[in-house]
């Protein structure tokens, strides 16, 4: 029989998507003041994977990924997500457009999951209308995606960022 334990605090991610870079650091500045000192801002990354985006946020997008000094709880993660979902609501433009895009997730020693508002069979349902994205796992000393990983995280510039988040991340829990 297994018996029943809180599990460590995990590591708060957040990739910010837009053309404005301006709003970009806005979008930063807002996070930061719902989830506390940023600990790392990655520099701004091309987002070429993938067009989907462009009809409602616009052509040259770019990306940065942001964690955060204090460590949460996994079970925050749906009330993270719509922190999330209201703050790009803040960001619309002309007809309700979205202009930028804020993704959270998490980085825990064997995973990194993101947060999204559509199940689906690797995506088990959290709570509060939010599913977890199991995107990548953690084996062999590093990230590791599956079928279902999106390009953009598959990467290797992103999964080295994640290794090192994950560094970072093992070292809070030691010190906590």
């Amino acid at each position: 029989m297994s018996k029943p334990k809180e599990p460590e605090p995990v590591k708060l991610f957040v990739s910010v998507l837009a053309a404005d870079r301006g709003l970009m650091a806005e979008a930063i500045g807002n996070l930061a003041g719902h989830f506390g000192q940023p600990d790392f801002v990655s520099e701004v990354l091309p987002f070429d994977y993938t067009d989907y985006y462009a009809a409602e946020m616009g052509e040259g997008l770019v990306r940065r990924f942001v964690t955060f000094e204090r460590l949460i709880r996994p079970e925050e993660l749906p009330a993270v997500k719509l922190c999330t979902n209201a703050l790009e609501g803040t960001f619309t433009g002309g007809g309700g457009a979205r202009r930028v895009n804020i993704d959270p997730g998490y980085v825990a020693r064997q995973h990194f999951i993101l947060a999204t508002g559509k199940g689906y069979s690797h995506r088990p349902y959290v709570g509060r209308g939010i599913y977890a994205d199991l995107t990548l796992e953690y084996r062999k000393d590093t990230f590791r995606p599956l079928e279902w990983t999106y390009p953009d995280y598959r990467a290797e510039r992103t999964i080295g960022i994640l290794n090192a988040l994950r560094r970072r991340y093992g070292i809070q829990l030691k010190q906590a």
